[in-house]
């Protein structure tokens, strides 16, 4: 058993956090226009860029999210470990990702530099803004508690992103009420909240009526059993949803496994997620 454990680590090390796949959902979400049915949206999450020291290796799978064709690519947060010149061998990689609409990313807890010491307040804060920086040259638009409409043929969807917003410890910067401001009641609404605990604790009781979260933050531990029918992972013993869909309320809540590694620096079981939706 030891040996066999020992085994998986390993590969889990040298190519599981590679053998990244894509997970197709399709989804009905209220109130949307009859121009954006079979509107393709990726999702990415937790890329976690400064456990990766040989981006070339991800070449195959920023390559496979282009091979989808979308419409809208969305990243949720955790762009690097703290450090923002961890994503600089990256941005040719997102500049190099096509969608029809647009590239949108929202911050996670990691991107705030928080967990590291650094020499002054200041130093940390010119770090953000760096890494803000960089997401821009990498073509994201990172959404910092706004929303902007997505139009097609006179007709709209709303795309709301917020800062993290988490169970302490985490930070509770995002602002759901400002986000939302102007945004029509009966207009169809995607958020984008890097951690999956906004959704039950103020998402889905939210006036604003949003029918669309999608979430990371959990890497579905980076280890665990995730088959067709039966789905396992330490961390649902931290977070009640942790990967996957989800509904309540009448509103849905997609968690998605990660597209990096954290601490350890591979996968077992559960594996690096690209995350297709097509909505109708």
């Amino acid at each position: 058993i030891a040996g066999t454990l020992s085994l998986l680590i390993l590969d889990g090390v040298l190519f599981g956090k590679y053998r990244h796949r894509v997970r197709r959902v399709k989804l009905k979400i209220k109130n949307l226009p009859e121009s954006f049915r079979g509107y393709k949206i990726i999702q990415i999450s937790d890329m976690h860029a400064g456990s990766f020291f040989h981006p070339e290796k991800l070449k195959p799978a920023f390559d496979l999210i282009n091979a989808q064709n979308a419409d809208l690519i969305l990243f949720t947060g955790d762009m690097v470990n703290n450090r923002s010149v961890e994503f600089e061998p990256f941005v040719p990689y997102f500049q190099n990702l096509k969608a029809r609409d647009g590239k949108f990313s929202v911050l996670g807890n990691h991107d705030y530099g928080s967990y590291i010491s650094w020499n002054s307040e200041t130093e940390r804060t010119t770090n953000l803004a760096n890494l803000q920086r960089l997401q821009s040259e990498a073509g994201l638009r990172l959404l910092k508690n706004e929303h902007v409409a997505i139009s097609r043929n006179g007709q709209q969807i709303f795309l709301i992103g917020v800062e993290n917003w988490g169970i302490p410890p985490f930070p509770q910067y995002g602002d759901l009420n400002k986000a939302t401001r102007g945004i029509p009641v009966d207009a169809a609404k995607i958020l984008m909240s890097h951690d999956p605990t906004h959704f039950d604790k103020v998402v889905k009781k939210h006036p604003s009526d949003i029918a669309l979260t999608l979430s990371g933050h959990t890497h579905g531990m980076q280890f665990g059993l995730d088959l067709k029918n039966v789905k396992w992972s330490p961390v649902q013993y931290r977070y009640s949803k942790w990967a996957d869909l989800y509904e309540s309320n009448g509103k849905y809540l997609y968690v998605n496994r990660g597209f990096g590694v954290l601490a350890y620096p591979g996968r077992v079981g559960v594996l690096p997620e690209i995350t297709l939706f097509e909505l109708s």
